[in-house]
């Protein structure tokens, strides 16, 4: 049998069947030059080959194609932010990055900056300030970017394999997270003192953005003082040119702190735990004089207009109703129609009245002690929401635990409610007990 000869390839053939195996059409396709495809008419057979050779073994050796443009890399601009993702390093653990882009707190110094010149334009004008003046101090030291250290700095070292490194790392975030602090303490420091001047009045807007700082920067300790200077501070007068300042009553309505206000400043105490800062506040919002009058005001006026104006609308009506009827004369028969209603309307919002005041369903540990007064229950009702909310948050989140709490501050507390008229944790009302 003959056999037929071997076919030799020339050096184009040999690159288009390389471009057939590797998938590389489209470099004809596109056009684009190609060593090893179109050679130069001048170089000899021996010239071919050896490029169709070497185009083979670029096109085997990797995946990529070999002519395709690099594209150039660009640059950053100078307004970019450094923190973004942009401005990170493609290549590398984050761990090698700089500190400032894993911990953008503020440093002291520059918050030290910030706060002095709103202090120098808030305390350098003499005379008494304006609200506008001192929400505008307020705001101001609140816009200053202090954000909090960074969490869990021994989980982020831990990720670094060499000692020294994770070391390092762990030092430059601990430094990170004093400097974040000292910032914070700086602000809490200037909000402190502007509203705690003695020129500054504190009305309900300056202190509610005093509270809104200070649960921001989770800084409560003060806020006790604050709410019990709010209705203790005295007032400036300018009288012939000088000040004078004028002693307030603590125990008048207008003196009470509102009930959002309070209630924001127990939330930044327990968001903080701060048992000391929780208890002051109940005792400096809640649980004064000065907020039951102003409940009286805000809660009784309306039921107090209901029961004077009931019996005239009764009256009327008892009248209509001694005009259908001929049995009786029309004056004794409006008596006897005014009675009933009026006892059946008495009874009736008595009942409500008792079972309104002695409820115990929206609140989970605090109970009123057995014979306290019904008035004193109703007038006291916020006190006793706001110690549950303090038991409830400082103590075991598990129900079957209630009352097991041990130490100083739940025996302080216990002791505490007893004296206001309450008890915690009372067995009768534990589950399983009634």
């Amino acid at each position: 049998m003959l056999r037929r000869p071997r076919q030799v390839l020339s050096g184009p053939q040999i690159c288009q069947a390389c471009e057939l195996i590797s998938g590389r059409q489209w470099i004809r396709q596109t056009g684009r030059p190609s060593l090893g495809s179109r050679p130069a008419r001048h170089t000899s057979e021996t010239n071919r080959a050896a490029l169709a050779l070497s185009a083979a073994s670029r096109c085997f050796a990797t995946s990529r194609p070999n002519f395709r443009p690099r594209k150039p890399q660009q640059q950053p601009e100078q307004n970019e932010d450094p923190g973004s993702e942009s401005g990170r390093p493609r290549f590398g653990r984050p761990e090698a990055a700089t500190a400032a882009n894993h911990h953008p707190g503020v440093d002291a110094a520059t918050a030290a900056a910030s706060v002095g010149r709103v202090l120098r334009t808030f305390l350098g004008p003499e005379g008494i300030p304006s609200e506008a003046a001192t929400l505008a101090a307020l705001r101001g030291i609140s816009e200053i970017d202090v954000r909090p250290a960074v969490k869990d700095a021994k989980e982020k070292a831990s990720s670094a394999t060499d000692g020294e490194a994770a070391a390092e790392l762990l030092g430059q975030q601990n430094q990170a997270a004093q400097r974040a602090q000292d910032a914070v303490d700086k602000v809490s420091d200037a909000a402190y003192k502007i509203i705690t001047q003695p020129t500054v009045v504190i009305t309900p807007a300056v202190l509610a953005e005093y509270v809104r700082i200070q649960g921001r920067l989770l800084r409560p300790k003060s806020l006790p003082q604050i709410l019990k200077l709010y209705a203790t501070k005295p007032t400036p007068k300018m009288v012939s040119g000088a000040i004078q300042y004028v002693e307030p009553n603590p125990n008048r309505a207008a003196a009470a702190v509102d009930l959002t206000v309070a209630d924001e400043a127990l939330d930044a105490a327990i968001a903080a735990k701060d048992f000391a800062a929780a208890v002051g506040i109940v005792q400096s919002a809640y649980a004064t004089k000065a907020y039951v009058r102003a409940q009286l005001l805000r809660r009784a006026l309306l039921p107090t207009a209901l029961v004077t104006g009931i019996p005239v609308v009764l009256y009327i009506g008892a009248t209509q109703l001694a005009q259908l009827q001929y049995s009786m004369e029309p004056k004794v028969a409006t008596g006897v129609a005014f009675v009933g209603v009026l006892c059946y309307v008495g009874f009736t919002a008595t009942i409500g009245m008792v079972a309104h005041t002695t409820a115990n369903d929206h609140v989970k540990r605090l109970s009123w002690a057995i014979g306290t007064p019904l008035h004193h229950r109703w007038l006291y009702e916020d006190e006793r929401a706001a110690m549950d909310k303090v038991a409830c948050s400082f103590g075991f989140s598990d129900e079957a635990r209630y009352g097991e709490e041990e130490g100083p501050e739940f025996q302080w507390l216990r002791e505490y409610a007893l004296t206001r008229y309450m008890i915690l944790d009372a067995v009768s009302l534990m589950p399983g007990m009634n």
